[in-house]
């Protein structure tokens, strides 16, 4: 008999099948594999799960935004305030936010629409797929466990067998060739050979099923992926259109506000409202020009103005100060500081009323004013009654001074008058005897003023020169009583 040698079969890597043949009964459990592709399509359940979840909240997003922009148009919903301040055409700011009217309006419609189409287009998808996965992995548990308790059950029944052929054999060793025709360890080895074979073939046919089972796996993922990928291309048609759609939207309010001309507005303005604005050509308005009520009344106008030097009252002090001086129709005296009536308030520093005053003759470029200051100033409330020593810049202008306030305190030609210091003024008699006929007419409604007595004729050389050291003019001898007695009753205008 002749020995047949087969030939050597390349050696492969074993597998977990291969390795399992050499054994009756495995310890391999059957649910092995099938538990590996549950938990595979539990994976992708929560992926697809992920995902709904994403479009889901990306739909809420454009849904809140629709809202949301429905706000941000009612910033601008309202006509704008001074509106006709702006021109209504086309082309303008009205234009402008007419255009953000009916942008934002878009926007508010475009967010509307996209949640829609997510809701209505995207996210069923996905739904669908993700009942798909659940209903796959119910399919894979049902004939996993129904497999695999079929294998199970023959791996228990075989199992039985090997373990009764163990007994068998070991009694029959013990007891000899004498057994009963059912425990001949020869009928058992081939009852546990049939039963071992209907195993195989269990386990073959849970093979088989696994096998077409990872085999539809390849095609369920590529299923899984491509739908997957319809439901993201709907997605981003939508999402990124209506991104799109928005990006347009604000380029064309950009647009509508960089098409403005710059002057567009303003030339509308001026169009509209030119009568009411300044004309250019127009020269600027001087004081000098402007005309007011009573502007040119007799008692605004000086009767005589200007720079005079005055000598401080205050005793510790010597020297000069320069002031500017004016004497009004009111008959008042004033001190200015200067004649700026722009700089500031122009309120006199020193006001005297010339009527209660006592004018001296000039001496030179001097002469002396005696009164009260009224203008209210601490100087004026400290001092009372003083005499001011003024200095003009040349004699005929003391002259000038003088004589306006002579007649502006109510003194007549031929009434005595107080001489400045170390000044002798002679009196013409007939001047002297006419006074007091004129000052009845002229003075009567006079305040009283100071008075200074004219002496008589008889009077001795040594009662003038009393009199001139007094202040006072020595008056010439009248030929009559009456007229000595008319210029007794004299008085000096101060």
């Amino acid at each position: 008999m002749s020995t047949v040698t087969s030939p050597v079969e390349p050696s492969r890597q074993s597998t977990l099948a291969s390795n399992l043949s050499d054994e009756a009964v495995p310890e391999h459990d059957p649910n092995t594999t099938a538990g590996l592709l549950a938990q595979r399509l539990q994976a992708w359940k929560h992926a697809v799960g992920y995902l709904e979840e994403y479009v889901e909240a990306v739909e809420k997003v454009h849904k809140n935004s629709s809202k949301e922009y429905e706000r941000v148009l009612k910033t601008i919903s309202k006509p704008l305030r001074e509106g006709e301040h702006f021109d209504q055409s086309l082309g303008g700011v009205a234009g402008f936010f007419e255009n953000m009217r009916v942008n934002t309006q878009a926007l508010i419609n475009t967010n509307a629409e996209t949640e829609k189409s997510i809701k209505g287009s995207v996210l069923p998808v996905l739904e669908r797929l993700h009942k798909e996965i659940k209903h796959k992995a119910k399919e894979l548990a049902h004939g996993a466990e129904k497999g695999a308790k079929e294998v199970e059950k023959a791996r228990n029944t075989t199992q039985k067998h090997i373990e009764l052929l163990g007994q068998h054999t070991a009694a029959f060793e013990s007891s000899g060739a004498k057994h009963h025709p059912n425990d001949d360890p020869y009928v058992i080895q081939r009852g546990v050979l049939h039963r071992l074979n209907k195993q195989v073939q269990e386990e073959n046919n849970q093979r088989n099923d696994l096998i077409a089972v990872q085999a539809n796996f390849q095609e369920f993922e590529a299923h899984v992926i491509g739908t997957v990928q319809q439901a993201m291309e709907a997605f981003n048609s939508f999402v990124g259109g209506q991104a799109l759609k928005v990006q347009a939207l604000y380029a064309d309010m950009l647009g509508s506000a960089q098409r403005i001309p710059p002057d567009f507005e303003w030339k509308g303005f001026v169009k509209r409202s030119g009568d009411k604005l300044v004309d250019p050509a127009e020269g600027p308005r001087t004081v000098e020009a402007i005309q007011f009520p009573n502007q040119n009344h007799a008692s605004t106008k000086a009767l005589i103005e200007g720079s005079l030097e005055r000598k401080s009252r205050n005793k510790l002090s010597w020297g000069y100060s320069t002031g500017y001086y004016v004497v009004t129709p009111a008959k008042f005296l004033h001190e200015f500081k200067d004649d700026d009536n722009y700089r500031k308030d122009p309120t006199p520093e020193l006001s005297i009323y010339l009527p209660d005053a006592i004018i001296g003759l000039p001496a030179g470029e001097k002469f002396n004013v005696k009164g009260k200051d009224k203008s209210g100033g601490l100087g004026g409330k400290l001092s009372g009654s003083s005499e001011l020593s003024f200095k003009a810049h040349s004699p005929a202008e003391a002259m000038k001074w003088f004589e306006v306030i002579k007649k502006v305190a109510g003194a007549t030609p031929g009434s005595p008058t107080v001489p400045s210091p170390a000044e002798e003024v002679k009196v013409n008699p007939v001047e002297a005897a006419a006074a007091p006929a004129t000052q009845g007419v002229t003075g009567a409604e006079e305040k009283p003023k100071p008075v200074v007595a004219v002496p008589e004729a008889s009077t001795s050389a040594a009662a003038d020169a009393k009199a001139q050291e007094a202040g006072v003019a020595p008056a010439a001898a009248a030929p009559a009583a009456a007229p000595a007695a008319a210029d007794e009753k004299a008085a000096v205008k101060a």
